[in-house]
């Protein structure tokens, strides 16, 4: 084809308004025909006559707004519902067909990515713990990137016939068939029909269309939760010694809601749907999303439903600390669950030319330190980029790395792959120093190069060195496992914090678990990095976060549940909060890694969990469906939001006056509003808060004991005690909060102890001004 050299004529204004205006059509009609999936809620009690079912029902109305559009599910258990694909006029229309009570757009949510019982006390304390065939009966449901059936995790051996209450499957898929589960891993299902639909159809050859897990979080969080006894564990030698999950005797059911493109809502919800009718037991999810109200929160919606089943529900806080506002998975009736560290550490030193020695954490294997002192350089002067110091793909110049040690600086790209690109451009190793945003919180990985991670002080410490020095050198130093590490367990910088950014009167985090370097079962398709080029295969890996911290609590909930089969899910979620500790055993308070202060009822929730504590801890807080909506009622939720997640109609007595501080919550968040403060003739303002205890022991009398370093707020608690003579007694109190009228420029914190001499029912209180 030959070029025309001529010189192209000018458009009359016409002609180009002309063309900008179709251009603009073609774009708008774009818009209006693009389809995304939506999830819709139904009044299914508003189901017209004339239709067989309510399937019948659904398929009717979404064809009255599409003629091609089919329903990805239909849920019948988290919601009552479907999930179709729709473009926004018709997800418009449809939302004003009558029985429709919302229609939501998808979202995608992501994963909040051996020594641990024994750290919980699970090892010595056998006995307190129920038989093994009484915690055969209780099945944990877990919703993540499926399952590797093959690790050693999953043995069956001594197990008995699958509860008869179990009415999952095994489904069938790539490298996947019903043999793969046993009399442990009794159920395993995948939903991706939300995720193809979006992102189009799985790659087989890069991702298994099965409850396979190809990714490793899945198998890691389902083994920390119910792992079988493994013994001779560890990673490439790291933390050697017995595996085992929390409750090694209970069951397990894997539902695949997260691929590689992330965990869609509508899949999650199908995912919650089937467990809630397989009758799990317990249900854990180490993912989430960012915050809405909980009548568009499809997590909320979906735990709901499990909870009025019975089901406990745990859920990551998220790993997006130390910044307040943080959290995830915030509705009451939700296990939100923080992380802290462990009293074990991986040390691997840094040693300087100049005689100083930096202590930091890794889990490389390889030589045992680098053969000699090597030369030394930081990223940001071995890079022509702005961002040369985070060590990202391509930044670093080979020729300034070569046989180097390199310092990379923490932050946007994952920190194994730091050393990755450091490898790639010829280095013999890294130094990774965390900046601001993670302080001195220390966490190992597995690296493909010899490396280290230090600590925000630590790193601006080298960072003197190297620019002081003229020819800096440095080698590492490798000294495997250490245990008995104290101060632990400490807050994890990562791990996410309060208030509560949707209802701050609900304090969340609820409790801190275990969730930095975290062994547990792994993939067999991808090495402890997860990265591409990382061939090694293993059976167990360590990592950490949120994620790693919410299948303790999964587990440590299904051993209460076995030693207490008629317990609520809020009765053991109570149990678990009023029994946890804010002080170390010899003394001092619990402490944020971030500050190195005091950690605080916005951080940690009601404290660590300690299990054995946990299953006798004299009196519960209890909770019912109805309180819960009670409880939306004072929120001031309609009754098309409320129906969104009772999942049936539910009028707000007009009679009646509906407080959130009357919720029966394990823990005391007080909110006082500063122009409530500031305007109050007496000088000072109250809020009161109303409590009932349920007793789940002996006959006893309870004393109160408030503790309060602070004295600008006045607790008061009426009556003084409570007397209990019987199992399951019930008995209310008032806990009134009166703040001075000049509003305190810093939150108060106290708790509220109740005990018998025995018992030490324990709550945290929050006080703050908005």
């Amino acid at each position: 084809m030959e070029l025309s050299t001529a010189k192209p004529r000018k458009m009359s204004r016409f002609v180009v308004l002309s063309l900008l205006f179709l251009l603009g059509l073609c774009h708008f009609s774009v818009g209006m025909t693009m389809k995304s999936n939506f999830i819709i809620h139904m009044a299914k009690s508003q189901m017209p006559e004339g239709f067989e079912d309510h399937i019948h029902w659904y398929d009717s109305s979404l064809r009255s707004v599409s003629g091609s559009a089919e329903m990805l599910y239909v849920y019948n258990n988290a919601v009552h519902g479907f999930a179709a694909r729709l473009t926004a006029e018709e997800a418009e229309s449809l939302q004003n067909q009558p029985g429709i009570l919302s229609v939501l757009p998808e979202m995608k949510y992501e994963l909040h990515t051996t020594r641990t019982p024994s750290f919980l006390g699970l090892d010595v304390s056998a006995d307190y713990f129920p038989e093994s065939n009484a915690m055969g009966d209780v099945i944990v449901g877990v919703l993540d990137t499926g399952v590797w059936p093959e690790s050693k995790s999953f043995d069956d051996n001594g197990f008995g016939p699958i509860p008869a209450s179990w009415k999952g499957e095994c489904e069938s898929g790539t490298n996947f068939t019903s043999k793969n589960c046993n009399k442990k891993l009794i159920g395993a299902r995948y939903f991706a029909k939300g995720y193809e639909s979006t992102l189009g159809p799985i790659d087989v050859s890069k991702e298994s269309k099965s409850p396979r897990d190809d990714d490793g979080h899945g198998t890691h969080t389902s083994t920390t939760a119910t792992g079988s006894v493994v013994q001779g564990a560890s990673l490439l030698g790291y933390a050697s010694g017995n595996a085992r999950g929390m409750a090694t005797h209970a069951r397990v059911a894997v539902y695949k809601v997260c691929w590689v493109g992330g965990c869609f809502s509508s899949d999650i919800l199908a995912g919650l749907d089937k467990a809630i009718d397989d009758n799990v037991n317990v249900l854990s999810l180490s993912l989430g999303g960012g915050n809405s109200d909980y009548y568009r929160d499809s997590i909320a919606i979906g735990a709901f439903a499990a909870m009025e089943k019975g089901i406990l529900v745990s859920c990551s806080a998220g790993n997006a600390g130390p910044s307040p506002y943080s959290l995830s998975n915030v509705a009451p009736w939700i296990t939100t669950v923080g992380a802290g560290t462990l009293d074990r550490d991986f040390p691997a030193y840094v040693s300087l030319g100049n005689g100083k020695n930096f202590s930091g954490v890794s889990l490389y294997k390889g030589d045992s330190s680098l053969s000699k002192m090597l030369p030394f350089v930081y990223a940001g002067n071995a890079s022509n980029m702005t961002n040369g110091n985070l060590c990202m793909t391509g930044t670093l110049i080979p020729e300034e790395v070569k046989g180097k040690i390199v310092l990379c600086d923490r932050g946007i790209n994952p920190r194994v792959q730091k050393g990755s690109v450091v490898k790639a451009a010829g280095g013999a190793g890294m130094v990774l120093a965390n900046t601001a945003a993670n302080g001195d919180e220390l966490i190992a990985d597995a690296h493909l190069i010899p490396a280290t991670s230090v600590g925000q002080t630590t790193g601006e410490a080298i960072k003197k060195y190297l620019t002081s020095d003229p020819n800096p050198t440095a080698t590492i130093l490798f000294e495997g496992t250490k245990v008995g590490i104290k101060p632990s367990p400490v807050v994890a910088a990562f791990s996410s914090r309060g208030p509560n950014s949707i209802t701050q009167e609900i304090l969340k985090p609820d409790i801190i678990a275990p969730g930095v370097n975290i062994l547990a079962g792994w993939t067999g398709a991808a090495g402890p990095t997860g990265l591409a080029e990382d061939d090694r295969h293993v059976e167990f890996n360590i990592i950490s976060g949120t994620s790693m911290s919410c299948p303790h609590v999964s587990g440590l909930a299904a051993l209460l549940k076995g030693a207490h089969p008629d317990w609520s899910p809020a009765a053991i979620r109570s149990a678990l909060m009023t029994t946890a500790y804010t002080v170390y055993k010899k003394g001092g308070a619990l402490q944020d890694v971030v500050t190195g202060k005091p950690s605080t009822p916005f951080d940690h929730g009601a404290g660590h969990v300690d299990p054995v504590a946990a299953l006798n801890p004299g009196l519960v807080y209890d909770l019912k469906a109805d309180d819960y909506l009670n409880f939306l009622c004072a929120l001031n939720y309609t009754s098309i939001q409320i129906n969104s997640v009772a999942r049936r109609p539910f009028s707000c007595e007009t009679s009646k006056k509906f407080s959130v501080a009357d919720l029966n919550y394990p823990s005391f968040a007080v909110v006082f509003p500063e122009q409530m403060t500031a305007s109050s003739g007496s000088g000072s303002s109250s809020i009161k808060h109303t409590r009932t205890l349920t007793n789940v022991g002996p006959a006893g009398t309870y004393k109160v004991n408030v503790i309060s370093p602070s004295n600008s707020v006045k607790v008061v608690v009426e009556p003084e005690t409570l007397a209990f003579t019987h199992m399951n007694e019930q008995k209310s109190y008032t806990v009134t909060f009166t703040a001075p009228s000049m509003p305190s420029t810093e939150n108060v914190y106290a708790r509220i102890e109740w005990s018998d001499g025995k018992h030490v029912v324990s709550s945290p209180v929050a006080i703050s001004w908005t």
